[in-house]
């Protein structure tokens, strides 16, 4: 399966929409998906809006648990790379990333305490 990369700054702005889980590799165990080191993967809903009012939601999967991402918040994808699937007539794309990580607020600018 050839990996795609995707260039995140033509995305706009990218928050979470569903907040990290863990990924379940058999639906019957329960059993939790792990990369090959044995480290949890998690799978996180990513709401991406280019322009104007058309929103799409992706499901990206990302190595170890991303901490400070909860729903709403602004996040940075590092290392996004999308890869074409099929399996028999069912396909579609799928999203792995490095990192997914919370964008800091910016900082209010400070009021001026205008007294006269």
């Amino acid at each position: 399966m050839q990996s795609i990369p995707v260039d995140t700054t033509r995305l706009g702005v990218l928050r979470c929409a569903v907040e990290p889980e863990a990924k379940i590799s058999n639906f019957d165990t329960q059993e939790v998906k792990k990369d090959r080191d044995g480290n949890t993967i998690y799978t996180v809903g990513v709401m991406v809006r280019q322009e104007g009012r058309r929103v799409s939601v992706i499901e990206i999967s990302v190595t170890g648990e991303p901490r400070g991402v909860t729903e709403g918040t602004e996040v940075r994808v590092t290392g996004l790379e999308a890869f074409a699937w099929s399996m028999g007539d069912r396909h579609g794309i799928s999203f792995r990333a490095a990192a997914i990580t919370p964008v800091p607020p910016v900082p209010a600018p400070a009021k001026s305490g205008g007294g006269a």
